[in-house]
C-alpha cells in the first residue's frame, strides 16, 4: 500500500511539474497558448482526491490501520 500511495505522489509532482512547464513555455516566441497548463493542473486535482478516497477506502476495508503518537 505504500508503494501505491509513493507512486501516486509522484504522479502528482509529475503533473505539478508538467503545468510548471507548460506555463513558462506556452505563448513563448511567438506560438499560441494552449490549455495544456490547465489540463495538467485538472489532472493533479483530480489525481489528489483520487488519491485521497483510495486512502479512505484503503481505512475502511482494514488493509491501513492508524498507529497515533504513544503516549506518555
Amino acid at each position: 500500500m505504500s508503494y501505491l500511495i509513493a507512486l501516486a505522489f509522484v504522479g502528482i509532482f509529475g503533473a505539478l511539474a508538467s503545468a510548471l512547464y507548460f506555463m513558462m513555455k506556452d505563448g513563448t516566441q511567438g506560438k499560441p497558448k494552449t490549455s495544456h497548463m490547465a489540463k495538467a493542473l485538472a489532472f493533479r486535482v483530480g489525481f489528489s482526491v483520487l488519491l485521497f478516497l483510495c486512502v479512505l477506502i484503503a481505512y475502511k476495508l482494514g488493509y491501513i490501520q492508524p498507529k497515533g503518537l504513544p503516549l506518555g
